[in-house]
């Protein structure tokens, strides 16, 4: 049971109001446990509880480790955008991206090669069909912003073109 899986697991007690929740499966115990009396605050965070392999016998609840709630991530760092003689070839699909046309062969382009318009840039494999992506612009093939074998999304940014004036 992973940490998302016990975290499901607590929000779900909580929903439910369940104060008090123990489970074994395999060598993984889990044993969640807050509220109690309301006249009592607490002394210390209660609310997640992971013990991995055998428990001791009886242990005290203060006992068991605490397992943190993740840390907030940190805020992305603002997107750099490109210079505006930069064009941006973004991905008309989702599915997978591959550089060139079967596995050993080169890459249909790379940095610093100079791309016809309609040139054929790369490969997107979506339901096992192998979808083309040709460059709607001439110019220099300035950066690739995506790795062979890469899922990609729907408008994510494949390649950076120098613009040929």
């Amino acid at each position: 049971m992973n940490q998302k899986e016990i975290k499901e697991l607590i929000r779900f007690l909580k929903e439910e109001g369940i104060t008090e929740f123990e489970l074994e499966r395999g060598d993984v115990k889990i044993h969640v446990k807050w509220g109690g009396d309301s006249a009592a605050p607490p002394t210390h965070e209660t609310r997640y509880y992971a013990v991995h392999g055998a428990p001791p016998v009886a242990p005290e609840l203060g006992a068991v480790p605490v397992v943190p709630p993740p840390a907030p991530a940190a805020p992305a760092p603002p997107k750099e955008e490109p210079p505006e003689d930069l064009h941006i070839v973004r991905s008309p699909i989702v599915g997978t991206f591959y550089e060139s046309p079967s596995p050993g062969s080169p890459p249909f382009v790379k940095v610093g090669d100079m791309i016809a318009a309609g040139q054929v840039l790369c490969i997107v494999e979506a339901m096992k069909l192998m979808n083309e992506i040709e460059s709607d612009v001439a110019g220099e093939l300035v950066k690739c912003l995506v790795t062979n074998g890469q899922p990609i999304e729907y408008g994510q940014e494949l390649f950076a073109i120098r613009v040929r004036k």
